[in-house]
Parts: structure tokens; C-alpha cells; sequence
């Protein structure tokens, strides 16, 4: 009785498994109905770092300032959209459009000695 059994049921078994494998890509193939047209085809690319100048650093046990693009910043103080997380002595932590960013003073350019 238990072959008999087993005979029957292994061809529904199997059909039931082949369903369960073609749901998954039938049910990324449906869209949500509640979307706008047309979504999908529109990429949205990251908006590239614009470049940013850290001018001076005043560093001091009393204060921390540093200056960007011409402002004078202290921390939790921002200016376009960028905010002064924290000054350090030689770089500044910032957000800006609400990612991470460090910067960093330019090294100035050797100058040679006369002889």
C-alpha cells in the first residue's frame, strides 16, 4: 500500500515543486500598481562631490575654527547645505548633502632656500 502511495503522489509532489520554482520570477515580473508610469526608466545618479576649500584651521585648546570657502565655521555650524561635524588640527569632518566628508588642508608649495 505504501508503494502504491508513494507512486501517486511523486508526480504531484514534483508539479508542486516546479510551480514553487516559476513563482519567484513570475512574481518580479508584476508591477505595483499603486507606482507612476514611466520610474523604471529613470536612473537617479549620485550628485558628484563639488570641491570644497579648506582654507585655515585655528586650533587651540579654547577653540576650534575652520575656515571653508571664505567662512569662519566652529563645530555644529554650516554654510550651503554642509555642516562642521569636527575640527581637528590638520583636517575638518563634515557633512555635506548628508554624506561623510574629510578635508583637508592643500600643502603648500616647497619653497627653495637661497644659497
Amino acid at each position: 500500500m505504501k508503494k502504491f502511495v508513494r507512486a501517486m503522489l511523486c508526480p504531484y509532489a514534483c508539479l508542486a515543486a516546479g510551480i514553487l520554482l516559476l513563482v519567484p520570477g513570475m512574481t518580479s515580473a508584476l508591477q505595483d500598481p499603486t507606482r507612476p508610469p514611466g520610474l523604471e526608466s529613470r536612473l537617479v545618479a549620485p550628485a558628484p562631490e563639488r570641491p570644497v576649500s579648506l582654507d585655515s584651521i585655528l586650533y587651540s585648546k579654547d577653540r576650534r575654527v575652520a575656515i571653508i570657502e571664505g567662512e569662519a565655521l566652529r563645530e555644529g555650524q554650516g554654510i550651503d547645505r554642509m555642516r562642521v561635524i569636527r575640527i581637528f588640527e590638520n583636517r575638518v569632518l563634515v557633512t555635506d548633502n548628508g554624506r561623510e566628508r574629510v578635508l583637508y588642508l592643500e600643502r603648500l608649495p616647497q619653497v627653495r632656500g637661497t644659497q
